[in-house]
This record gives structure tokens, sequence and C-alpha cells, in this order.
């Protein structure tokens, strides 16, 4: 089946519903240029991760979890300075 979607100035076109629905597609699509022109495809939430990341991932989405270990990173960093400039003094 071929659709044809305008496209505005700012380079937005909507994906039809019933493709969207048909292919999982939710927030994001990775477009990906090969010989045979575009092809869109859905970027996976970390919920449809297989294997032992699904439980790490909780119903998050991936941006949420590296803002998470970002900030569990930095609570340790400033932590480990503490005992260093404790050592320095």
């Amino acid at each position: 089946m071929v659709q044809v979607v305008s496209v505005t100035k700012k380079g937005q076109a909507t994906i039809p519903k019933r493709l969207r629905d048909k292919y999982g597609i939710k927030n994001k699509v990775i477009f990906e240029e090969n010989e045979c022109g575009l092809v869109l495809k859905p970027v996976p939430s970390p919920d449809d991760l297989m294997g032992s990341f699904k439980a790490y991932a909780k119903g998050k989405t991936a941006h949420q979890l590296v803002e998470e270990s970002r900030k569990e990173e930095y609570a340790e960093e400033r932590e480990l300075m503490k005992h260093v400039r404790k050592a320095n003094i």
C-alpha cells in the first residue's frame, strides 16, 4: 500500500496512525539511507529490550537511565573528592 503525506516548511511529516501502530513507532524513528532510498525504523525503548537489561530499565527512557547514571557517578566523585581533601589537610 502506498500513502502520500505532506511535509511542512519545517520538514515535519505525520506518519499515519495505522503505520505507527503496525510498526510500533512511539516517540522517535531512525532514518536510514540505503541504495533503495530512505527507510524509517522505530527506535526501541528500553522496555522493548530483551535479557537482563529489561529489569534494569523499569519503564524508564534511555535518557532517564543515562541521567540517573550520571547523577550517581557525580555523587561518587564528590564523595571521593571529600576524602582526597581530608587527606591533603
